[in-house]
């Protein structure tokens, strides 16, 4: 047996629907190149390295929640070693380094290994989140917790700054660069305030943290872009509407914006078409979306319907436009 059947076989439990290949897949050859997506524990993290790895990439994935260890969101049942290793089963080669984004010395030790090891990088994504218990939506700003909005702005702004302010010493040695500030919601779509003062200033700095690292990469060749999922059928989510992958449909009765839901695996379409794009360049300092890339690179989700949440909602519950789901899948 291969090393890399071996991985398949112990990656099996963390499979899912959105992890495994189905629908168009983007083009893009990815051989030789080296990624780290931070915080790839779950959903579109884990999505995201996976594809990666799929166009043939060294993709190193961090988190806190390990075999050993489970982070403050609670959840043991995804870890980074399962990330790693549907990474090589996909055909790249997943390396698991736990790290806790929020630790200016554990990071800095992540990126002396990478190039240690490697001796570059080419795509830095910025996933790092776990803020999702926190959010208190319809709260006043002063009736709301304000450790838990606080607590926020750590998980989803510092270790995007502290990350970026390690690792791109080291992707900038080579032209070509790319850094995706993964956030909720387009620049358009976070004009309307999301209910949450917290949330919705955390949400909205990546957008202008992308925006400044593409004037600071310019000179050295490097892109730099935000980029949001749609409605994310994440394991999250599912659990939350008490349905799996396979009977996600169920929960439409409960919300029916899901039925534009989209998995995992159409933003990490979308991060492995950006990343082999040599034209990449145009997009810098832009907000993006993973439909949005889904009609541009001409690949679909893993069911092969192409979901436009980002349209969807916008157009249809926003913006009174007569339409329906079925309309922007």
């Amino acid at each position: 047996m291969t090393a890399q059947e071996k991985a398949a076989g112990r990656a099996r439990d963390g499979r899912t629907a959105a992890t495994a290949p189905g629908g168009r897949l983007p083009g893009g050859d990815l051989t030789g190149r080296v990624a780290l997506v931070a915080g790839a524990t779950r959903g579109a993290g884990r999505a995201m390295a996976v594809e990666l790895g799929r166009g043939g990439a060294v993709v190193y994935v961090t988190g806190r929640t390990t075999r050993e260890a489970v982070s403050e969101v609670g959840r043991g049942t995804e870890t980074i070693e399962q990330t790693a290793e549907l990474v090589t089963a996909a055909g790249g080669t997943g390396i698991a380094v736990p790290t806790d984004h929020l630790d200016p010395d554990r990071v800095r030790a992540l990126v002396e290994r990478i190039d240690e090891e490697q001796g570059r990088l080419d795509v830095l994504v910025n996933s790092v989140w776990g803020g999702d218990r926190l959010i208190q939506f319809d709260t006043k700003v002063w009736d709301l917790d304000l450790a838990g909005g606080l607590r926020m702005f750590r998980l989803g702004i510092d270790t995007h700054v502290i990350t970026s302010h390690f690792a791109l010493p080291l992707l900038i040695r080579r032209p070509g660069g790319l850094v995706i500030e993964v956030t909720d919601g387009t620049v358009e779509f976070n004009r309307t305030y999301r209910n949450s003062l917290c949330f919705d200033v955390t949400k909205n700095v990546p957008h202008r943290i992308a925006f400044g690292l593409a004037s600071e990469l310019a000179e050295y060749g490097g892109t730099a872009v935000s980029l949001t999922p749609g409605f994310l059928r994440s394991e999250e989510m599912l659990d939350h509407f008490g349905v799996t992958e396979a009977t996600w449909r169920d929960a439409i009765a409960q919300e029916p914006h899901f039925a534009i839901a989209e998995s995992p695996a159409l933003i990490g379409r979308g991060v492995r078409a950006l990343a082999a794009d040599p034209d990449k360049a145009r997009w810098t300092g832009q907000s993006l979306s993973s439909g949005q890339l889904a009609r541009e690179y001409d690949f679909t989700d893993a069911d092969g319907s192409r979901p436009d949440a980002d349209g969807y909602f916008n157009d249809v519950v926003m913006g009174g436009k007569a339409g329906t789901y079925a309309d922007y899948r």
